[in-house]
C-alpha cells in the first residue's frame, strides 16, 4: 500500500476526527482512505457515457436549432417598441 503526506485544511482535518469520534469510521486512516476512494470514484466516468456525448454532442442540424429567445407563443405584457 502506498503512502503519502498530505496537508489539509484545518476545516477538512476537524471534520475528519469528528467523523472517527462519532464511531463513522474506525480511524483516520480508514476515514480519509474510504473519503478518497468516494471523492475518486464521484469523477470517473465511464468509456460509454463519453462516447455517447461524443456521438450525440452535434447531431442536430443547423437548420432544425432553435434560438432560445425566440417565444412561439405570442404573449403581450403590455410593453411595445
Amino acid at each position: 500500500m502506498s503512502r503519502l503526506k498530505v496537508s489539509l485544511p484545518d476545516q477538512t482535518d476537524t471534520e475528519i476526527r469528528r467523523l472517527v469520534e462519532q464511531g463513522e469510521f474506525l480511524n483516520r486512516d480508514a476515514a480519509v482512505e474510504e473519503l478518497l476512494t468516494l471523492g475518486i470514484s464521484a469523477y470517473e466516468t465511464t468509456d460509454e457515457e463519453q462516447d455517447e456525448f461524443a456521438e450525440n454532442a452535434f447531431d442536430t442540424p443547423a437548420n432544425e436549432q432553435q434560438d432560445p429567445a425566440i417565444q412561439d407563443d405570442a404573449q403581450d405584457d403590455g410593453y411595445s417598441f
